[in-house]
């Protein structure tokens, strides 16, 4: 179907469904190209609302990153909801793309965005919606060429069928090499198979058909054998050497969305060591942006956009080098134009006097704080070693300048938890506000977030099994029932959501079977408790012959072979495995910009940053040290620091890389 007819479809369609604005594209900094006259064109696609996909940071930097070549146009799509998905297929419209609409099928390059586990379904809905073959096997060499990047592709077993290439790690560069790979290819007129092993040769990129997986007699994981002398193993993920400028011509829905905010990234990575939390592994090393540099963004943005908030974004914002000098800034520069700040992820230990003065806006009514556990026991197991009175002392503090709202986040389900450990989160949340009542009377008020613990590839807790439902749901029936009373409030997840991710978050390839039948059986928007139905995945899992239990309550030991150890993020499995032990004792790392812990991933930085060492980013330890690789396409790869300058060849590194 051509783009004129599918616009006089939607013109005559769109009135029935509801916000039409998702659909029809035209938004004000949208970025429309010749098609005709554009060598490659590539379609972006978060795979799930619009609402939630336009305040996406990694879409908008991709965007903005591709249409600045001259031979390139980047589009974008996302899944229609229930409404518009029926009003497609009833009239035959295939899923296209909103600046020009022109079918994806029409595409070149396709790429998912996959942060989490629930959007897989929708994956596979996408494509058909397109009419794009959902196996890669099945895909002929006209067909686009279909790749995804996100955190939970470094795992990505469970999707390994349907997928052509996984962009491990950082996109900024990656993305590039692969659109060049596939001009070169196009040009040549070479059946696929040639495609992907060009492709496998690009540091940070996964094809997963040139691979063969293979199982011991107990169902569990025994290797991975590469079928081409091409395929990687393993396959390291993609680190930008120095943060590129921030994108600031973002688009501007006409409908609204999760966050109608100018994203600025300010720093990217974390050194807390947070056992549970898989971007903060995944992720390393630190990076900050210059205080300047944020403003000059935050300054063109406003201009592009006319936004009225920014949000100053990374896993830690409060433990940015220069977070109180930042905060001034944009203040001081821009108190004329009403600008609000918002900063997300702040941790009690860096959260200090002078920032939550210098983040002072009567449009803000409180702090959104993350404890993760309510006994000092329990964090230091997770470590996250804040001490009780640290955080009441914090409370304190906020409440006192007039804050009446605190959000306090806690997981239940970690390792070695006890239900004392759960019935500490009430007292803990009864303290924090009796501080603010103290202070601001019945004012004060607190609201706890409880999700549950999942276990996580590639952080020290890959080992540990998932809590049983019936655990979760006592523990939440516990803090339901005494979680109450005035300026109270209570959130919680469902504990079947909680399931389904933990399976899919440590499956293997035998799982993509299981999201095929799932999603013919109806499975989509897996994240939407409107559309959610875990029997599906029950009926599923049953069909298959597999057990989610194998994925989610069976303890893994040490010595097992993981359908991921392929997928390399620098950090070495003897530090995460030494991480692990030390959880089981009660044992803490202090922030690693303070001490380095030979996780693995320095040695990596320091190569990449050769140039510019040691200004900004956290490694005193090796940030003069220099040395030089030999690799494939003289990428600058993985090394062991030396105290002088050696060439080595990738193949050494790899294998020494634990």
């Amino acid at each position: 179907m051509k783009p004129n007819e599918i616009q006089k479809k939607l013109d005559r369609l769109l009135f029935s469904v509801q916000k039409p604005g998702r659909y029809t594209g035209g938004e004000y900094n949208q970025i429309v190209k010749d098609w005709a006259h554009t060598q490659s064109k590539v379609a972006l696609i978060f795979p799930d609302l619009y609402d939630l996909g336009m305040s996406n940071l990694g879409l908008a930097i991709l965007y903005d990153l591709l249409n600045r070549r001259e031979d390139t146009l980047a589009e974008r799509a996302f899944c229609p909801w229930s409404d518009m998905e029926a009003v497609m297929r009833e009239h035959q419209i295939p899923l296209y793309s909103l600046e020009t609409k022109h079918p994806l099928k029409e595409f070149d390059i396709i790429g998912f965005s996959l942060p989490y586990e629930t959007l897989y379904t929708n994956v596979l809905n996408t494509l058909d919606l397109a009419g794009i073959p959902l196996f890669s096997a099945d895909r002929e060499d006209t067909d686009p060429l279909i790749v995804a990047g996100g955190h939970s592709t470094f795992n990505p077993e469970p999707m390994w069928p349907f997928i052509d290439a996984f962009a491990i790690g950082e996109g900024e560069e990656v993305m590039v090499e692969i659109l060049e790979t596939h001009q070169r290819w196009k040009a040549s007129g070479a059946p696929r198979l040639t495609l992907w092993r060009e492709l496998a040769k690009i540091w940070g990129v996964y094809v997963p058909q040139l691979y063969e997986a293979h199982y011991n007699e107990d169902g569990t994981f025994s290797r991975l054998e590469k079928l081409y002398e091409e395929a990687q193993h393993p396959i390291v993920k993609r680190i930008v050497a120095q943060l590129p400028p921030p994108p600031t011509r973002f688009i501007v829905p006409y409908v609204e969305v999760t966050h109608n905010r100018i994203p600025i990234e300010i720093m990217r990575g974390c050194t807390r060591g947070c056992r549970f939390c898989h971007a903060g592994m995944i992720t390393r090393p630190v990076r900050e942006r210059t205080v300047e540099e944020v403003c000059e963004a935050i300054e063109s943005a406003l201009n592009y956009t006319g936004f009225e908030e920014v949000g100053l974004l990374s896993l830690s914002s409060s433990d940015y080098t220069y977070v109180v000098d930042l905060v001034q800034a944009v203040g001081d520069r821009f108190a004329s134009r009403g600008l609000s700040i918002s900063l997300p992820s702040l941790r009690i230990e860096s959260m200090s006097i002078a920032l939550m003065d210098a983040l002072k806006d009567p449009r803000r009514h409180g702090f959104t704080l993350a404890p993760e556990a309510a006994t000092e026991r329990m964090r230091e197991i997770i470590n996250k070693p804040v001490s009780t009175e640290q955080l009441l002392e914090t409370a304190r503090e906020i409440y006192s300048r007039g804050y009446t709202q605190i959000k306090l986040y806690f997981m239940i389900g970690h390792p070695s938890e006890t239900m004392e450990d759960v019935e500490a989160i009430v007292k803990l949340c009864k303290q924090v506000l009796n501080e603010g009542r103290k202070v601001i009377g019945g004012r004060a008020t607190l609201t706890a977030g409880v999700s549950t613990f999942v276990p996580k590839p590639q952080t020290p807790f890959q080992w540990v099994p998932c809590d049983t439902m019936e655990q979760i749901y006592a523990k939440q029936d516990y803090l339901r029932k005494n979680m109450v009373g005035k300026g109270l409030k209570l959130n919680w997840n469902n504990p079947k959501e909680t399931m389904l991710e933990a399976a899919l978050s440590r499956g293997d390839r035998r799982l993509a079977e299981v999201i095929y039948r799932a999603w013919q059986r109806g499975a989509k928007f897996d994240a939407w408790y409107e559309y959610f139905d875990y029997e599906r995945w029950l009926s599923a899992f049953e069909e298959t012959g597999l057990s989610p239990d194998f994925y989610t309550h069976r303890p893994r030991p040490l010595d097992e072979v993981f359908p991921w150890e392929h997928v390399s993020t620098s950090m070495k499995k003897k530090f995460l495995t030494e991480d692990y032990l030390w959880s089981l004792a009660g044992r803490t790392r202090i922030d690693c910009r303070n001490q380095c812990f030979a996780c693995g991933i320095l040695p990596v930085f320091s190569q990449l940053r050769r140039e510019t060492p040691g200004e900004h980013w956290q490694c005193p330890e090796v940030a003069n040290k220099r040395v030089n690789v030999v690799g494939r396409n003289e990428k600058f790869m993985p090394v062991a620091v030396k105290e002088k300058p050696v060439s080595i060849k990738l193949e050494d590194v790899l294998i020494a890389g634990d």
